[in-house]
């Protein structure tokens, strides 16, 4: 996830997001991706060691290598990478480094398979090894978050090799691994800038160009692969554009060329190049000096010869500041937390959770319901990252047996806590409220959302490295609007994030209000603006059967809203 951030829209796990600055647009982010642009993730390298590994040499010891996979939902293996062959150890220390992509957003299961290799093959380069002539010593998969949220990160995995399917015995135990990563950032050090342009030449015939710049590197293949764009700016041919952050790691050098292109924006996904320039970070600051602009070129074709047209307009920066900026990864090393919390939307308009039509019916065959399919899918990522496992869990729009409708229930049936044990813990309290509530309404969001911020409240105040996630699946628009706005503005001020996922066929266009990746921060009935984007919205009819899942869609901005609640507030990492 790099170290670049798009200000609040995919976010950078390494890098920075300025509070100010959301320039999230799906038509813009399209044409990104079809520029080669797929969001963000940071680098890890996995070094690997073993111990009391089983000798399968007869007259001396194994020579061990190991090889890394990626498994797959479907248990396809992917193969990221193999260490060295070392010779005659039982307890081999691997030289060689295993990279690869950290995404916060997926949950990216790992398998290690060291092998003993034959000596006739020991002059042979590891990746040109057939391991099926290799002796398999043992195997052991996990989670590559789990590795990344342990202390030191680093974790100790049991190898195992698994008999003949004749024996009924036990997998017999091969050793152990010990697994550590570390993060692949050259430099923390990030570049805040502030760009504007005056007399773009105008791409419109009723109105003004609506302009928002993409800023992309060069790569060793002689393409340009985008890293961070601007939002758009509406109707002006003068504009000011809000900060953006560029990560020294994420461009390779302040000596490294960008190329600073501006589009006139489309909502058909066809942008129109208004004109660029080429500029590294050092260039960058330069202008900023000496407050000259840059004049845009623009592409021409004359004849057979390609040229360049110098424009009138130009390209200032109006501001270049540098700070080190500490990682995501950083944060979880010194002992930050993200706590599951889940909110469940139990009002009338599901139907009758006996009937087969209802959202909230329960299939006897297994297969889960879109409320279950939420629970399951975002609760497998966020459990890694909270020690204890313990998720406050509610209901909402519901009649409790012998009591009036109501807006935050705690699903355990507890009048007093609402905690319970783990994601299954999560999924028996859901189905056990179904048969102990009657279904009813309205649609209320504030109340949940404020139990949510008064218990990220309490922990902020007593001084825990705890960040609070809650999800809220529903069915239905809300019908207290401006009451959930209320309650997100001040909440904004806390370390909580809100996940809602539409299921079913509402529509929800009054719904993504509330997510701040259109530009505009909520407002309270008071006035008060949201100091943070803290809400991401997704329908779960768009990402179903597509192919980004549900749960990335919602977690993808989760680590840049992390990171811009604890620069607001100048919460460091650090440790104990």
């Amino acid at each position: 996830m790099g170290n670049c951030c798009d200000g609040g829209g995919q976010s950078a796990i390494g890098g920075s997001s300025h509070p100010n600055a959301n320039a999230h647009n799906d038509a813009v982010d399209g044409f990104l991706k079809s520029r080669g642009y797929h969001g963000l993730y940071t680098e890890i390298e996995l070094s690997i060691s073993a111990s009391n590994l089983r000798d399968r040499d007869v007259l001396s010891k194994s020579d061990p290598m190991a090889v890394i996979y990626t498994k797959g939902r479907d248990g396809s293996l992917q193969e990221i990478g193999r260490t060295e062959v070392v010779l005659n150890s039982l307890t081999p220390q691997w030289i060689k480094k295993i990279i690869i992509n950290y995404h916060f957003e997926m949950v990216q299961t790992l398998l290690f398979r060291v092998y003993d290799v034959d000596t006739q093959f020991h002059g042979v380069e590891e990746k040109m090894l057939k391991l099926e002539e290799q002796q398999l010593l043992g195997e052991g998969t996990c989670l590559l978050s789990e590795i990344v949220t342990r202390k030191n990160r680093t974790l100790p995995i049991d190898l195992v090799k698994k008999l003949e399917p004749s024996s009924s015995n036990h997998p017999m135990k091969s050793g152990q691994l010990s697994i550590h990563a570390e993060e692949c950032v050259v430099s923390k050090t990030t570049t805040e800038l502030v760009f504007r342009c005056m007399d773009l030449e105008n791409k419109e015939r009723f109105s003004k160009s609506d302009p928002f710049l993409v800023i992309s590197k060069s790569v060793e293949s002689g393409h340009v692969v985008p890293i961070c764009k601007t939002e758009v700016v509406q109707n002006d041919l003068n504009p000011m554009w809000k900060p953006i952050s560029i990560s020294i790691s994420q461009v390779g050098s302040k000596e490294t060329p960008l190329i600073i292109e501006c589009f006139d924006f489309n909502n058909n996904g066809r942008h129109e190049l208004i004109g660029k320039v080429e500029k590294s970070l050092v260039e960058l600051e330069n202008i900023y000096s000496s407050g000259q602009g840059e004049c845009l070129i623009v592409p021409v074709n004359i004849g057979k010869d390609h040229q360049m047209r110098v424009l009138k307009s130009r390209l200032f920066v109006d501001k270049f500041t540098e700070s080190v900026h500490h990682t995501f990864l950083d944060y979880l090393d010194s002992g930050f937390e993200m706590n599951f919390m889940v909110a469940i939307d139990f009002t009338a308009s599901n139907g009758n959770p006996r009937l087969p039509d209802s959202l909230h019916y329960i299939d006897h065959s297994g297969r889960p319901n879109a409320y279950q399919k939420a629970i399951l899918e975002v609760g497998e990522v966020l459990q890694c990252y909270d020690s204890d496992k313990k998720f406050h869990a509610w209901g909402f729009g519901a009649r409790p047996i012998d009591g009036p409708v109501s807006h935050c229930f705690n699903l355990n049936g507890s009048s007093g806590h609402s905690e319970v044990e783990g994601i299954q813990g999560i999924m028996n309290a859901y189905a056990s409220a179904l048969f102990n509530v009657t279904l009813a309404g309205p649609t209320l969001f504030g109340p949940v959302i404020t139990s949510a911020a008064m218990i990220a409240s309490h922990s902020l105040a007593a001084n825990e490295r705890k960040y609070f996630v809650l999800l809220i699946i529903t069915d239905g628009v809300i019908t207290d609007l401006q009451e959930t706005k209320d309650a997100l503005v001040n909440a904004s001020d806390l370390p909580l994030s809100v996940l809602i996922v539409g299921v079913g066929g509402a529509d929800y266009k009054e719904m993504e209000v509330l997510d701040g990746d259109k530009g505009e921060r909520l407002e309270s009935t008071t006035g008060r603006v949201a100091t943070r984007d803290i809400v991401q919205f997704v329908p779960f009819r768009d990402v179903q059967g597509g192919e980004i899942s549900v749960v990335q869609s919602l977690l993808e901005e989760l680590p840049s809203q992390f990171l811009s609640f604890m620069r607001n507030r100048d919460i460091k990492p650090y440790t104990t």
